[in-house]
């Protein structure tokens, strides 16, 4: 009669405790989607949870049979840390998957610079990133090189400023130049008004006087307004009667 006591409770605590651990993971989950979490970190979140508790449980009902569960809890800890060592690699890009998923520095479809690669995201995995190349080739990161490095996110906003430097001639009129450069910017219909574009002179270089053309565009619009008025900017130039130099070198020879 003890034992079937016994085993009938360690029944009742097996039963009850992985439907608790089941509906805590559930209402876990759902609380963290409502947060808006990716639903790759809300499902290894909740499993997590759940295996815990599964475990916790199941040690409770052998303890209940009256079963030492001393030795099972060293011997669990043991594996886990063979484990834990063994995946060492694996559990740090796992952790740093959480990370990125958690943080979110940035998301599917942003154009990010990461780990001396650039390219458009494809996926965020727990364990690697995918990026995909603008010569489509897909590269498979591991999370946890990209946690360790400086990550750029060239889509985190919805305007860009094009930076362009422009040199001209020490003997050209620098306010004609500057003011040339700025209405070709200001005629250009993807230039932003506001912010304002920026014209300054930036450097006195060794041959030219370079000037500091700063518009500002739609994320979308960047690199065909830059080549654009890459073009427009050097026939302005030269018809306000501006020179773009360019290094040159002059050899003498001298007859001995």
């Amino acid at each position: 009669m003890a034992w079937g006591g016994r085993i009938l409770i360690a029944g009742i605590i097996l039963l009850a405790g992985w439907w608790l651990a089941r509906r805590l993971s559930r209402a876990l989950q759902n609380l963290l989607r409502r947060r808006r979490l990716d639903n790759i970190l809300v499902s290894f979140l909740g499993n997590l949870l759940y295996i815990a508790l599964a475990l916790a449980v199941l040690i409770a009902a052998l303890d209940q049979l009256g079963i030492k569960t001393t030795s099972l809890l060293a011997l669990l800890g043991a594996a886990g840390l063979a484990i834990g060592l063994a995946l060492k690699d694996s559990l740090g890009n796992l952790a740093s998957g959480v990370m990125l998923v958690a943080l979110r520095p940035f998301g599917d479809g942003d154009f990010i610079e990461a780990a001396g690669v650039s390219g458009t995201v494809c996926r965020v995995g727990l364990f690697s990133t995918v990026l995909l190349t603008p010569d489509r080739r897909e590269i498979v990161i591991p999370n946890a090189t990209i946690t360790a490095a400086s990550i750029v996110n060239y889509t985190a906003h919805a305007n860009r400023r094009i930076d362009l430097v422009i040199g001209v001639s020490y003997s050209d009129n620098l306010k004609l130049a500057r003011d040339t450069i700025a209405a070709t910017l200001a005629a250009h219909p993807k230039v932003l008004k506001e912010p304002e574009p920026q014209v300054m002179i930036l450097d006195l270089a060794d041959s030219s006087v370079n000037i500091a053309a700063r518009p500002w565009v739609a994320l979308d619009d960047y690199w065909t307004v830059r080549g654009e008025l890459l073009e427009q900017i050097k026939t302005a130039l030269e018809s306000a009667g501006c020179s773009i130099p360019f290094p040159q070198r002059d050899i003498h020879l001298e007859k001995v």
